[in-house]
């Protein structure tokens, strides 16, 4: 089952990104914002979604879907799929080259299937539970061994202004302790990044379920450690990726810092 539950998240996200490329107008206008103004919707986030919910109702009419712009749909199997249909919308309204379609499998409540397709770049990222991750046909393996004051560290910042100011003042503590920071935009190319060993660690407080579901399996298929503060599996608080060893290091520095003061 999980196989076909890959197959079929590879195949939806292949079609809803060529969609994007194809409808995608200069500059895409801001339909809604949610939780602050800098959160913003635009139309092809919801055309996106009604694609893959559409896609999924067609060969799985049972399964459960939670969406992050339809919200959570029941089903009546053992399959609840998890979508966001752009991830790094801010990337997608201005053009830059970083924001993804992704899409997750839940087998009985476990994520056992990931896609990640990072669309202006032709860069489809995916894993299954056990089979490793992938990307273009070769295995992704993390970096491993880098202490963290030579890590190159992924991060991004939250919608509200309070939490944003927290988070600037963690960023500047943290800054001179690593070998550089960077932020694309979004979470699940983060993470993927992470896989691909293209940063070796990355940390967010403030993520969705949806932002991490497919690219925290690609990393942890990768050998990375993905989880939260204290032992915590991952959740909206903070979310820490990176090789089991470089984890340790930075969890202890970010704890220290006062990470989830705000």
């Amino acid at each position: 089952m999980v196989g076909e539950l890959l197959e079929l998240a590879l195949d939806i996200a292949r079609e809803t990104g060529e969609m994007l490329l194809a409808e995608r107008p200069a500059r895409p206008e801001v339909l809604a914002t949610k939780s602050s103004p800098t959160d913003i919707v635009t139309s092809l986030d919801r055309a996106a979604e009604q694609l893959i919910r559409a896609r999924i109702g067609e060969a799985r009419p049972g399964d459960a879907i939670l969406g992050e712009e339809g919200g959570d749909t029941p089903g009546e199997g053992r399959v609840r799929w998890v979508v966001d249909p752009i991830d790094g919308t801010v990337n997608f309204l201005y053009g830059l080259p970083a924001w993804a379609v992704s899409i997750a499998a839940e087998l009985d409540g476990e994520i056992v299937a990931g896609v990640v397709y990072n669309v202006p770049l032709g860069e489809l990222f995916s894993a299954s539970k056990g089979g490793g991750a992938w990307l273009a046909g070769e295995r992704l393996h993390c970096t491993t061994g880098v202490p963290v004051e030579a890590a190159l560290v992924a991060t991004g910042f939250a919608y509200g202004a309070e939490r944003r100011r927290v988070q600037a003042e963690v960023l500047t503590t943290l800054l001179p302790t690593v070998r550089d920071i960077r932020r694309s935009g979004s979470c699940a190319i983060d993470l993927c990044s992470v896989a691909a060993g293209r940063v070796d660690a990355y940390y967010e407080r403030g993520v969705n379920y949806w932002d991490y579901a497919a690219g925290g399996l690609v990393a942890t298929e990768a050998g990375a450690r993905f989880g939260s503060l204290n032992g915590r599996p991952s959740d909206a608080d903070v979310t820490i990726c990176a090789d089991p060893g470089l984890y340790g290091e930075l969890h202890e520095l970010l704890t220290s810092i006062g990470l989830d003061r705000a």
